[in-house]
């Protein structure tokens, strides 16, 4: 273990991760100038107790349970909440010229050394674990911005400053770099998207009706009211947001795409897409959160089990052949595409995207936008990719013959394609194709892998209890009785840390391999249900049956299973 030393080699010796693991988490860390303990329980690689604790021994620093702390105590005056965000660290208190910080990795010497210079005291580290560390300084940050009150009486203010003044002029203004950035509309709109990057929000749904507004954050795939300002203003807020997305705002009668990018820290920037709809009371405008690193926290952090893991690398590393992911809008299939292609991404491989649009960007991938209007279609890029030289191709979507047919024919000649369909599970997505009209010998010589898959919330780690549920209750749903008698059922509570009990995603997955038997059912014309019965006798889970571990492996709970999947 010559390469490793501190921290990293410690966790590796104790068998708390693997060094492999712990190699690709340090290299990155390194690259994206990042904490290595962040990394690594973010991307779920080891518990953020177990690091908390090993570190507190091999730095030798006290250790202490932030959760036992009153936030409201932490000297904020001593140290700017831009410093706090910057490194992810937390003044505790001050006794004299001394400031004891709350940190969770004691190797980022930057920090101490950037808070000495801006603070002239003397600084010592405690050890605090990094999950309680990231809620902490989370809400101490969202609490030093503008209290909504405060931006609703600055917004009641400019309802006053409208006056006949033509709207469309003072947002021309706005647009060409003549409005004030400290301006209500512009205040409460950073506020709003800021704080959905902090809360983990997917998605921010803007929507006016006829005698209110309402601002909706999805977090965890549930839908949440946030804010509701004045309906008066609902015209400017909407302004202000095609204006950030570089869309036509005198344009309100026709949908329109844009995109925002917002730079949150000097190394990392979040993208926004957003799409406009003209409804009865004005424009909704919908912003999907693109954050790039969910497409490199690596396949160990997205939920699948061991054999599915194996059948997905197993299928990445084949020289061709098709893999498709399946499932409805929201269910997590871009991110699982670009697991696929980070993992693919090195010099010795070209790799092309066709996208309707490109989510996340990746260097080293040669990613286009698909523009109908233009003509530049799914089927039109590929026909393109074909003569550049290809080594992986990745269609955003199947959507028509053409493509199917394209995509298929570059599979059978020696490509590596990634795509992928809207239906509900891998013997459906077999009979999609049927029913697009592509030939049974197509589909089952050039598809080798397909993935179905839901995202079901993670129940909370800090307040999940077990779950006292009947026994005839759990063998309606699917457990079989050696599991009923050795798993512990969990049920979410609800804390600090937590959204009502849940905290973050988990992917469920039925993964298949086109097997010999299912092949010979295709080549059959056989439907979905005979393709399905086959896999389970393969011995592949369905998305019913891996929803059920996680139950029983206490990720998440037999509600939330019973939401994501149906007997």
């Amino acid at each position: 273990m010559a390469a490793l030393t501190g921290l990293p080699r410690r966790l590796v010796e104790q068998g708390l991760i693997q060094q492999a693991q712990a190699e690709e988490i340090l290299q990155k860390a390194k690259s994206e100038r990042r904490s290595f303990v962040t990394l690594a329980v973010a991307g779920q690689t080891a518990a953020a107790r177990d690091i908390a604790t090993l570190a507190s021994d091999e730095f030798g620093l006290p250790l202490l349970d932030l959760s036992s702390f009153d936030l409201d105590l932490i000297p904020k005056e001593l140290v700017s909440p831009s410093l706090i965000e910057k490194h992810r660290i937390l003044p505790l208190f001050a006794r004299g010229n001394r400031l004891f910080i709350a940190q969770s990795d004691p190797s980022l010497m930057i920090a101490i050394d950037e808070i000495k210079f801006n603070t002239g005291m003397s600084v010592e580290g405690i050890l605090v674990e990094e999950d309680k560390l990231s809620a902490a300084v989370d809400k101490v940050i969202s609490a030093s911005d503008s209290s909504l009150d405060d931006v609703f009486g600055d917004l009641d203010n400019a309802l006053d400053d409208v006056g006949v003044e033509d709207p469309e002029a003072r947002e021309k203004e706005d647009s060409q770099g003549n409005g004030s950035d400290d301006a209500p509309i512009v205040r409460f709109v950073n506020k709003m998207l800021l704080d959905a990057i902090r809360t983990g929000a997917s998605d921010v749904h803007f929507e006016p009706y006829e005698k209110r507004y309402r601002v909706r954050y999805r977090t965890d795939g549930i839908l949440q009211e946030v804010s509701s300002p004045p309906i008066n203003l609902s015209g400017k807020i909407a302004a202000r947001l095609k204006v950030m997305s570089q869309m036509d705002i005198s344009e309100r009668r026709l949908p329109q795409d844009g995109r925002i990018k917002m730079k949150i820290s000097k190394n990392k920037a979040i993208d926004f897409r957003v799409n406009t709809l003209p409804t009865l009371w004005g424009e909704k405008i919908v912003l999907r959160i693109l954050d790039p690193s969910s497409a490199k926290l690596g396949i160990d952090a997205l939920g699948y089990e061991e054999d599915q893991k194996k059948l997905f690398l197993d299928a990445l590393s084949k020289p061709q052949g098709m893999i498709l992911v399946t499932g409805p809008t929201g269910s997590g299939k871009t991110v699982s595409l670009y697991t696929g292609l980070n993992i693919l991404n090195v010099e010795g491989t070209n790799i092309s995207t066709a996208e309707d649009p490109v989510e996340i960007n990746l260097e080293g991938i040669n990613q286009v936008n698909v523009n109908n209007k233009v003509g530049l279609d799914f089927s039109a890029a590929l026909r393109s990719f074909l003569r550049q030289d290809p080594d992986i191709v990745m269609v955003g979507e199947i959507r028509d013959l053409e493509t199917a047919q394209i995509a298929i024919k570059a599979a059978q000649t020696g490509h590596l394609v990634l795509s992928t369909l809207h239906t509900n599970s891998a013997a459906e997505t077999l009979t999609r194709l049927a029913n697009m009209g592509v030939p049974s010998f197509n589909i089952a010589t050039s598809v080798s892998l397909i993935i179905a898959q839901r995202l079901a919330r993670r129940l909370c780690s800090q307040c999940k209890q077990p779950a006292d549920l009947p026994k005839e209750v759990l063998l309606d749903a699917g457990l079989t009785q050696e599991q009923i008698e050795h798993a512990e059922i969990y049920k979410p509570v609800g804390c600090e840390h937590c959204n009502k009990g849940y905290k973050g995603r988990v992917g469920i997955y039925e993964v298949v391999q086109l097997t010999d038997a299912i092949s010979r059912i295709i080549m059959e014309d056989g439907n979905s249900i005979e393709i399905s019965d086959a896999a389970r006798q393969e011995g592949f889970d369905d998305l019913r049956t891996s929803a059920l571990k996680k139950v029983v492996q206490g990720i998440t709970s037999l509600e939330e299973a019973n939401r994501v999947t149906t007997d």
